[in-house]
């Protein structure tokens, strides 16, 4: 496999012409707790191509959070290879993580995580204030990332004057802003009602059908339902991988 060096990083060129955009190889998580160790991830093999819509299920304690922590570039492996987007991401320092995570990862969280005193356009530019894009470039992107999740009539609105569902769809806008390689959604109904969730849900479908590589972790069967291939984890390793559509 062609390896090329880019400075402290390492690119594979074969993942992206195959359009792999995760590959993860051997994925161990481990914590030491005092004299044991807790093997939270235990040799995780997965692969997912661009364009997949792909749901992380498991009970409490089988390690799905630990594995989109990991996929999330929010944590480091203890050992194995992790690649995003052809890069070897499993070995970089906290702040080439924080670089990578602001490119490459729209994160949707069951909170919202939204500024409770910045509008919802405001709220949708934050990333690209992180990395250091143009004022004019950034309103222009988060209006149409905001038409993207149907709330322009709202842009000017406060989290506090927005109904659940528009602050999930903020949220969504959010994480579709920088054109990211994968959006992951983390329970990303938890907090709504049916209705609202089931209008979320319609909103994920969509932005699949329109290219968007999506990985929702959750442990409602009924959401997992939704995407196309789910994978199973248990006791920290993939103890089912299927496709659902």
């Amino acid at each position: 496999m062609a390896v090329e060096e880019l400075g402290s990083q390492s690119f594979r060129q074969d993942l992206v012409d195959s359009g792999v955009v995760i590959q993860t190889e051997d994925l161990w998580k481990t914590y030491e707790m005092g004299t044991e160790q807790l093997h939270a991830l235990q040799g995780v093999n997965i692969l997912i191509r661009k364009g997949e819509y792909v749901a992380i299920m498991g009970p409490s304690g089988s390690g799905k959070s630990t594995l989109m922590n990991l996929i999330g570039c929010l944590d480091s492996p203890t050992k194995g290879n992790y690649w995003l987007a052809g890069r070897l991401v499993s070995q970089l320092d906290d702040d080439e993580l924080a670089a990578i995570r602001n490119r490459e990862i729209g994160f949707v969280f069951q909170t919202f995580n939204l500024l409770a005193r910045a509008t919802a356009l405001h709220n949708v530019e934050l990333p690209m204030i992180y990395n250091g894009t143009p004022a004019e470039e950034r309103i222009e992107r988060a209006k149409k990332s905001l038409a993207q999740v149907d709330l322009t009539d709202r842009m000017m609105h406060k989290p506090n004057e927005l109904s659940g569902g528009q602050r999930q769809r903020v949220a969504i806008a959010r994480a579709l802003v920088n054109h990211p390689s994968i959006l992951l959604a983390d329970e990303p109904t938890g907090n709504l009602d049916s209705a609202t969730g089931e209008e979320i849900m319609g909103l994920f479908a969509r932005l699949h059908e329109s290219g968007n590589t999506i990985i929702l972790v959750t442990h409602e069967p009924d959401i997992a339902a939704r995407a196309h291939r789910v994978i199973r984890v248990r006791d920290g390793k993939v103890e089912k991988d299927e496709r659902t559509q």
